[in-house]
């Protein structure tokens, strides 16, 4: 089959498609044939050489894809050859194939097509498992989600709204800034011009209940600033750098909680958790058309390095697509 891989660590230039064997299958497992394929920003990390795939996953990147099951493995039911499918994965979406574990594959929610469903497992389960099953984002309460043009952003955007929460986002332009409005952000700060504190200082009763955190260490102080009492900040990424200082005392007087997680490395049973709750709560508002995965633009396999520089511009909005 024809798969994405770096020839070595570095730019986008590295990323080439080349001729591998299918992947084999075994008891649990599903092949699935490929349609498209999502980017995260994980995948940056891992073409640059800091962010190997967890034991036992394919070398080949690619955290999410949509498609079509080609076979089965033993002991899996429920999934037959024919079914179109999405799946939240460890590695090897950029690829003709790949192997999924079955908990990890989710059908495509009504109404959605076939590749714009590789827009979503990655987004969803981020979303769905960090801000209410580890934060507990209630309705009424105030959701803060930084960089909400993104990919992450516009689900948690929309999803946060739908169950009946606040939201407020940051983003880098008056462009991206009308996006995240119209899917429901109560409050948009420009973080160009704008100091986040400050405006959530102004547009809120005491602060955020919730922040949903992709910048890390850069963002840490300001974001504790942000929380209101029992406040609490899930992070989930590092664009920002990886140490910073913590005031325990600040964060001890709010009574407030900082969580720090991953998706990619938990072990299988608790992504197939994940994705099942992704499918009972969050797969009927999309099949509603009421959250909606937003593609800002799909290149085709053979070009995932100039997907990767798009990507890296910081100029897109929604997901990125590779398409086989």
């Amino acid at each position: 089959m024809r798969a994405v891989i770096a020839t070595e660590p570095g730019g986008p230039e590295v990323l080439t498609v080349t001729e591998i064997a299918d992947p084999e299958i075994g008891p649990g497992e599903v092949l699935l044939d490929v349609a498209a394929a999502g980017l995260n920003r994980a995948d940056l990390l891992q073409r640059q050489g800091f962010y190997p795939p967890p034991p036992g996953a394919s070398d080949v990147i690619g955290m999410e894809c949509s498609g079509t099951v080609a076979a089965v493995g033993p002991d899996v039911t429920g999934w037959s050859v024919g079914d179109q499918a999405c799946a939240l994965l460890a590695g090897g979406g950029y690829a003709e194939r790949v192997a999924v574990p079955a908990g990890q594959l989710m059908p495509v929610p009504d109404g959605v097509d076939l590749v714009t469903a590789a827009a979503i497992p990655e987004v969803a389960a981020t979303v769905w498992s960090n801000v209410f099953m580890v934060a507990g984002l209630q309705p009424q309460e105030t959701l803060l989600v930084h960089g909400g043009a993104g990919g992450i952003g516009s689900f948690a955007i929309q999803l946060a709204h739908q169950l009946g929460s606040r939201v407020v986002t940051t983003a880098g332009s008056a462009d991206k800034l009308a996006a995240c409005t119209a899917l429901g952000a109560d409050v948009a700060i420009n973080y160009r011009d704008q100091d986040f504190v400050e405006v959530v200082a102004e547009q809120t009763d005491g602060g955020v209940d919730v922040i949903l955190d992709n910048m890390g260490a850069k963002y840490l102080d300001r974001n504790i600033d942000a929380l209101r009492t029992q406040g609490r900040l899930v992070i989930i990424g590092m664009q920002g750098g990886t140490k910073a200082e913590l005031d325990i005392n600040k964060l001890l007087r709010k009574r407030g909680a900082v969580i720090a997680t991953n998706l990619r490395g938990r072990p299988v049973e608790e992504k197939s958790a994940i994705c099942a709750s992704v499918v009972q709560h969050v797969w009927p508002l999309v099949a509603e058309g009421l959250v909606q995965p937003i593609v800002g633009r799909s290149f085709p396999l053979a070009e995932a390095g100039a997907a990767h520089a798009y990507m890296e511009s910081g100029d897109h909005s929604g997901k990125i697509l590779l398409t086989v």
